[in-house]
């Protein structure tokens, strides 16, 4: 973003998205936040000042309620409560913003249609783009499943994951994400993370590491049933070794032709879809995994990011008459 702006004539000036303390001190063309500095920031701006609001999440209000009403299924399905992990103060950036960009679908969008601020679409970057995986063995991988993601179990779905593979004991299933950092989580899990044949809890890895590509190249698809993203980065990143997405509509991902969309996220449900993976068909799964990998280099490039954010801009730039 910032590159695209010095690109295009500008002198950019960066700070961090947690920044209270800064004040503008001089008069500033466009301003391009994330969150909590919009609002913060508006009355020290000028009235030409063109205010972008990059949403990199689903409206908050509506995050919000859909990680309460995870926890609150979970309350009654476990009979303990665990402790929220993405809960955010709802902020005004979006009621300050002139307009919006995301790089997540029309889940997201639709979040935000009570604004009726113009909002672009940009594509998510993939951070580790692998070659395809030609050694690939699809008869085995068919019974190799994985969840990889950040914080929030419960908000990312593993808990209906876990659920659905203890009662899937023929089908493999590998976590890599933080979990030993949500502790509460880990207690009511122990027994499905740590002492289930079927199941391997990995942790977090570094993405770029020789351990993490064997995961990736020996499972076929990513089930990622989360209440609310803006374009999960985890499952294109996934997707970029071959890895067939499986998520829930709130994961804001377009699965077109290669992945599958779950009709909700109900546990049965989950286990329906794992199962009839693993009943596809060696050419079907390779198609499939092909397509979603072809997607993933295609579409969500940094150079094809840039490429759009800089279309993005300069449309906006010439709405308001500036070179």
């Amino acid at each position: 973003m910032a590159q695209t702006f010095v690109d295009l004539g500008y002198d950019v000036d960066v700070i961090h998205c947690e920044n209270q303390k800064f004040v503008p001190w001089k008069p500033y063309d466009i301003i391009v936040d994330t969150r909590m500095n919009l609002q913060r920031l508006q009355p020290y701006l000028p009235s030409t000042c063109i205010k972008i609001l990059h949403c990199d999440t689903a409206q908050i209000v509506y995050q919000n309620s859909a990680e309460m009403g995870r926890m609150l299924a979970f309350q009654q399905r476990k009979g303990r409560t665990v402790p929220p992990n993405r809960l955010e103060a709802p902020h005004l950036g979006v009621e300050h913003a002139d307009y919006l960009t995301t790089c997540g679908n029309e889940f997201t969008v639709n979040t935000y249609t009570y604004s009726n601020k113009p909002m672009f679409r940009l594509p998510m970057v993939v951070q580790q783009m692998w070659p395809w995986p030609e050694s690939k063995y699809f008869d085995v991988a068919r019974h190799r499943f994985l969840w990889f993601g950040s914080r929030g179990m419960v908000h990312k779905g593993l808990d209906l994951v876990l659920e659905a593979f203890v009662r899937l004991p023929d089908c493999q299933l590998t976590i890599v994400g933080p979990v030993h950092n949500e502790p509460e989580f880990v207690d009511v899990y122990r027994k499905e993370l740590f002492h289930t044949p079927n199941i391997k809890c990995v942790g977090w890895l570094d993405k770029s590491s020789e351990e993490f590509r064997l995961i990736l190249e020996q499972s076929i698809a990513h089930v990622f049933p989360s209440c609310s993203e803006a374009g999960a980065a985890a499952v294109i990143e996934s997707m970029a070794a071959g890895v067939i997405p499986v998520v829930s509509y709130e994961s804001s991902i377009d699965v077109e032709n290669f992945g599958f969309l779950l009709e909700d996220v109900s546990i049965e449900t989950i286990m329906r879809q794992v199962s009839e993976i693993a009943e596809m068909s060696v050419d079907e799964l390779s198609r499939r995994a092909k397509k979603a990998w072809e997607a993933a280099h295609n579409n969500h490039t940094p150079e094809k990011f840039s490429r759009s954010f800089r279309a993005t801009v300069e449309m906006i730039l010439a709405k308001h008459g500036r070179r």
